[in-house]
């Protein structure tokens, strides 16, 4: 909202911008109020006025899912790889769709969800008989390659998750985990989710 206020003022210009889908459900088109691609599009870029061609997005259909994630990579590729990625905390430690066990070098693919991911975006669907099962998400090795990368972290039932990612072993077990060994990591996390002394 701040961005596109100050878009709107003519302090911020968005017109070069590439942005690059994290991940999506599939099986969800994008009209769909839940829709991972749909959320981006109402709260980033329309509101930021992105060119349609300067968004990289995942197909939301399976049966195009090998050649999305072929286009997709290779767009990555030709971008020279993300300058920023802005991560969530999943409460298992996936980042993206990642979900565990994902080393660093777990590739764009498809995943299945795990029964914890499908019960915290139960929320969001209405029940945990309804979330989708499968969804497609970039790799681990895009990801911990960015240049920079901002954590966002908030609630308490995220505090252990965000210890352990911070502070614990690296393990595919916690796929968060290795932001510990990538480059210019910036973690903003409210009070409730910090687990360490103040």
């Amino acid at each position: 909202e701040e961005l596109a206020a100050r878009q709107a003022r003519g302090q911020v210009d968005a017109s070069r911008v590439r942005a690059f889908q994290l991940d999506e459900y599939l099986g969800v088109p994008p009209d769909d109020r839940r829709s991972l691609f749909g959320w981006m599009e109402r709260s980033f870029i329309r509101p930021l006025g992105i060119p349609e061609a300067n968004v990289v997005r995942f197909p939301w259909q399976e049966e195009r899912a090998a050649e999305g994630i072929a286009d997709y990579v290779r767009a990555v590729e030709e971008a020279g790889g993300f300058d920023l990625a802005i991560l969530g905390l999943g409460p298992n430690g996936h980042i993206g769709f990642n979900e565990p066990p994902s080393g660093p070098d777990s590739p764009t693919r498809l995943v299945d969800l795990t029964q914890e991911s499908i019960e915290s975006n139960a929320e969001y669907w209405g029940g945990p008989d309804v979330v989708p099962r499968r969804a497609i998400t970039a790799g681990m090795d895009l990801i911990l390659a960015a240049r920079r990368i901002l954590l966002v972290v908030s609630g308490e039932h995220k505090q252990d998750i965000l210890r352990r990612t911070l502070d614990g072993p690296m393990t595919p077990d916690v796929p968060s985990s290795y932001l510990q060994q990538a480059e210019g990591v910036t973690v903003l996390a409210d009070r409730a989710a910090w687990p360490f002394e103040r």
